[in-house]
């Protein structure tokens, strides 16, 4: 075994996107796919090289990989600058809606843009809210996505075949808010009497649309809003003053919670607060944007399943995948998301999500997925495997991943670090820490052969 330098390969692409000649193996020129992929690459190597949007030079360094099949070691290509903003309101606001741990559609956007084209099929086997998604089908590309988790379907569907507010105000006025068959009692910690009654009757409404096959575009998206509405922390959600939207309280916390503020839940308009947010997802959407989502979204497919075996997305059929899995056990995905589940009438403990505390076990899940993306990525497509860092910043779960892609087929050309002011990086890239632990996108662009 001997050690790697990526940076020659590098160096190779951004000759022949320059016109110069470059060494040639007949591997790397063995399809027109490699080829084209190769030119891509060089592209998109100079957009990172020359990158300062933000007002900082990008630093071009390297990181040492071990452990990687056939390497004593690998040295992967690095950059770090600001790539996308922080900004919060900088997307379409189709995107706000609440989900622990989900990254910014400006990372998504950024690869989507530089290595896809229009009608092209990107790809997230970890969907969440359907950042990935939704976002490739506003750019115009194919959406395909997929969860273990039943919810991630249930928050982006909708989004995609997004209704007028006229549609889901008149469909509000007919569904009955009062007719409740049975309260649950214990969720009177969260609601005011008549507001849990409301919210109950809907649950209703909507299970029955389900079962009588009635459930249309519109009902999803009132699903979908009053999911995201359930609980949180100010006059816009259906609950008492509690956690954020995407991290429930349990219960007995709540009870806590309620005691230490001396508050009790005030009534709430259900209807009202849903209308109002989804005026608030839809006020930038324009007709163009529609016009886009309409025309790939059916194309499109959303999947509940584990990623690792996905037998309904056809082999070669992916040009990129954006994703970002489960880092290890930071977020506690059942805890977070139960009261969503028990609107829709799923059993959370039936939800697999995977989530290990053991490095080992995590490099040998994410081993597994990447032999599934390895089956439905195109040969000359891309993976842009985003991770952070975890247990204080004390493992890089880049140096983790590599590993995992090198054993399915791929080869990692790059690792892309988007460093901002409310992140510390590690002394290794050469830049400033703050005081508080790392907090970066460390994002592993993988290709295809």
């Amino acid at each position: 075994m001997k050690q790697q330098d990526l940076f020659s390969g590098l160096e190779d692409a951004a000759a022949a996107a320059k016109g110069k000649p470059r060494r040639r193996s007949p591997r790397s020129a063995s399809t027109s796919a490699r080829s084209a992929a190769r030119q891509s690459l060089a592209r998109f190597i100079e957009k990172l090289r020359g990158f300062d949007a933000f007002g900082t030079p990008t630093l071009v360094t390297s990181t040492s990989i071990t452990g990687v099949p056939g390497h004593l070691e690998l040295l992967v290509p690095t950059f770090v600058n600001e790539y996308w903003s922080s900004g919060q309101r900088e997307a379409s606001r189709l995107h706000e809606v609440s989900y622990r741990a989900c990254f910014k559609p400006q990372l998504p956007r950024f690869f989507i843009e530089a290595l896809t084209r229009p009608g092209d099929r990107v790809y997230d086997p970890f969907m969440g809210r359907g950042t990935t998604p939704i976002e490739a089908a506003l750019l115009g590309r194919v959406p395909v996505a997929c969860d273990v988790n039943p919810l991630s379907t249930r928050l982006t569907r909708p989004r995609l075949h997004p209704p007028t507010a006229e549609e889901v105000k008149q469909r509000l006025g007919e569904i009955p808010f009062d007719q409740a068959s049975e309260l649950q009692e214990d969720l009177l910690v969260f609601y005011h009497p008549k507001t849990l009654r409301a919210i109950t009757s809907l649950k209703q409404y909507l299970l029955r649309r389900l079962d009588s096959g009635t459930y249309d575009p519109v009902d999803d998206w009132i699903s979908m809003v009053a999911l995201n509405r359930l609980t949180g922390h100010s006059v816009g959600f259906f609950s008492v003053y509690t956690l954020p939207p995407n991290q429930a309280a349990s219960v007995r916390r709540q009870r806590i919670i309620n005691e230490k503020r001396g508050q009790v839940p005030p009534v709430r308009d259900v209807p009202g607060i849903i209308l109002k947010k989804t005026r608030q997802l839809l006020s930038d959407l324009t007709p163009e944007s529609r016009e886009r989502l309409a025309g790939v979204a059916p194309g499109g497919m959303l999947l509940t399943s584990p990623c690792s075996a996905t037998p309904g997305i056809p082999g070669d059929s992916v040009d990129l995948v954006v994703t970002s899995p489960p880092f290890l056990s930071v977020v506690q995905y059942a805890a977070d998301n139960w009261l969503r589940c028990w609107f829709l009438g799923i059993d959370p403990a039936t939800v697999a999500i995977t989530q290990t505390s053991s490095l080992k076990a995590w490099k040998e899940a994410m081993t597994g997925v990447f032999r599934e993306l390895y089956r439905v990525v195109k040969p000359g497509g891309w993976v842009a495997f985003e991770v952070g860092e975890v247990s204080g910043g004390k493992v890089k779960l880049e140096e983790a991943s590599v590993p995992c892609g090198v054993a399915a087929g791929f080869s990692p050309e790059l690792i892309l670090i988007n460093a901002q002011e409310f992140t510390k990086t590690a002394n290794c890239w050469g830049i400033g820490n703050n005081a508080k632990g790392t907090n970066t996108n460390r994002v592993i662009l993988f290709s295809r052969s």
